[in-house]
Formats: C-alpha cells, sequence, structure tokens
C-alpha cells in the first residue's frame, strides 16, 4: 500500500504543516531550540511512516519505521506541552494538537497490529 494513501500519513503530514506554521511565531530564542526540535519530531512521524511502507517485503522493517514514527509522536507531544507551560501557545490550541497526536498514535499502533500478525 503506498505511504500517500494512508489516512495515517495524510494527517500526521497535515498536523506536521500546522506545527511547524505555529512553531514560526515562537520567541526568537526559542527557533533554534525548542521550535526546531518541534518541527524535527512533527516531521519525522510521516517521514518514517513513508520509508516504512516502503519497505513492505519485510513486515520486520515496517514495524521498525512505524516504532520510530510513534516515538516521534510522543516527543511531539511532550515539546506541545513544554510550548504551553512556558506560554508559547494557548491551552485550547496545546489541546487540539494534543488530541490530533493522541490520535495518530491511536492508528500507528494499529498499522504496528497488523503489521505484528505477518
Amino acid at each position: 500500500m503506498p505511504y500517500h494513501t494512508l489516512e495515517v500519513y495524510q494527517k500526521a503530514y497535515r498536523a506536521a504543516l500546522e506545527v511547524h506554521k505555529l512553531t514560526l511565531s515562537f520567541p526568537q530564542i526559542e527557533q533554534y531550540a525548542m521550535a526546531q526540535q518541534l518541527r524535527s519530531a512533527t516531521k519525522s512521524i510521516p517521514v518514517n511512516i513513508a520509508e516504512g511502507m516502503g519497505k513492505q517485503e519485510s513486515a520486520a522493517d515496517v514495524r521498525k519505521f512505524i516504532r520510530i514514527a510513534l516515538g516521534s509522536c510522543d516527543e511531539t507531544r511532550v515539546w506541545l506541552e513544554f510550548a504551553k507551560d512556558l506560554g508559547y501557545i494557548e491551552a485550547a490550541v496545546y489541546q487540539t494538537y494534543d488530541e490530533a497526536y493522541r490520535e495518530v498514535g491511536r492508528m500507528l499502533r494499529g498499522v504496528l497490529k497488523r503489521y505484528d500478525a505477518k
């Protein structure tokens, strides 16, 4: 299955674009620290989904990259919490993205389950 047809890829990609734009408003001091880390974590999710799905001849490889994406998903949630607690994003914005990344995480776990059976 091509990665770009997966709903989880599409959601992760759209959310990464949104978070990237959001981080551009962080204070200058954070642009090369927290903002860059957050942008990197969010982009890692769709990139690892794509890489994993490109290696479908090996279920172990798919699982490896989906697990990396899942780790980046959790990392994203932590960086978003830092941004909220430091006052860089409003609580409502945090809630929106935290829920989006919870959903992406659930979907990634579903992909893992499909490939654990193989």
